[in-house]
């Protein structure tokens, strides 16, 4: 399959891959499960590499091997954790609790579109508990357009609606809604590659950088940093849909996780400071949009750049 400036690859039951028009594979999309079960068995997007070539996600890190790429996760679901690794336990710290460790299953590709310069999936998945009650049901959009080379930026947008299959409600934490301060990761995260560490993060209507971005709110967070081998930065905006901050649509208001050292990592995360339940039967909906790009961007070439990239 191929359309104007992406050529899309799906290798069947393993992976969808794009590359752009000057050869380089921008995206990999891993749906086949992996071999880990205390990794949390779920897709994920990795390499992530800008239009240059430029590889902006780690994989299986030294000091969190759960932690792959891009991916869809939640720490602390009523008592599972669909994130991977170690389990949160106030007054104990983090623990190796294998029967907590969830999963999210793929079960296919509703829709697999590819037309102009963009490539549109609908993914049907499924929430896994660990003793394999089927919790959730998870309907996942990926959207790669926008392929810019003269801008040196594409972007992914990356939508969820989960539907709570239980008879029971669905309560929505994090480490921070179980008593860590300041550790309220949840929903899509961002794992930078190891040069990524000490990258400068940064976000509009303030002067604010790096941790002190942690638990705030606002429609985008842009994450830039140097790489090692080769001279050049690489700049990754993070983006909310306008709903996602509307307080009579979104069901939770959302905060950011941002971290540049020790480990440079960004979550758009639903349940920051609170829970927030899911009533049986009843779904949640967020959209979410990545630009990648080439270069260290700054705060006004971010903005411009949103403005003209319509929802």
């Amino acid at each position: 399959m191929s359309s104007r400036g992406i050529r899309v690859t799906h290798t069947h039951g393993e992976a969808v891959t794009v590359t752009a028009a000057g050869g380089t594979e921008i995206l990999r999309y891993v749906y086949r499960p992996d071999p880990e079960r205390f990794e949390s068995r779920k897709p994920y997007a990795h390499p992530v590499r800008t239009l240059g070539g430029r590889t902006v996600t780690g994989y299986r890190p030294n000091d969190h091997r759960w932690h792959k790429g891009l991916q869809m996760t939640a720490s602390h679901l009523s008592g599972q954790n669909f994130w991977g690794g170690n389990s949160y336990v106030h007054g104990r710290g983090y623990l190796p609790l294998p029967e907590r460790v969830g999963s999210m299953r793929h079960d296919g590709f509703s829709a697999f579109t590819v037309r102009d310069d963009r490539c549109d999936l609908t993914e049907d998945l499924t929430w896994v508990e660990n003793g394999g009650a089927e919790w959730a049901r998870e309907e996942r959009g990926l959207s790669v357009h926008s392929v810019d080379e003269e801008a040196g930026a594409w972007a992914l947008d990356w939508s969820i609606r989960l539907t709570n299959l239980r008879d029971s409600a669905l309560r929505f934490g994090s480490p921070t809604t179980a008593g860590r301060e300041m550790a309220g990761y949840t929903g899509l995260q961002w794992r930078g590659p190891r040069d990524f560490t000490g990258g400068t993060a940064f976000a509009p209507d303030s002067d604010a950088h790096g941790g002190k971005l942690m638990g705030t709110q606002s429609p985008w967070l842009a994450f830039s940093a140097e790489h090692d081998e080769y001279d050049g930065h690489s700049t990754l905006v993070f983006a909310h849909a306008p709903e996602n901050l509307d307080e009579g649509s979104a069901i939770h208001p959302s905060h950011w996780f941002v971290r540049a050292e020790p480990i440079p990592s960004v979550a758009f995360s639903w349940a920051f400071f609170e829970e927030f339940a899911l009533p049986a039967g009843e779904s949640f909906a967020y959209r979410y949009r990545i630009v990648v790009a080439d270069g260290a961007w700054d705060r006004e070439r971010v903005g411009a750049y949103l403005d003209g990239l319509p929802w």
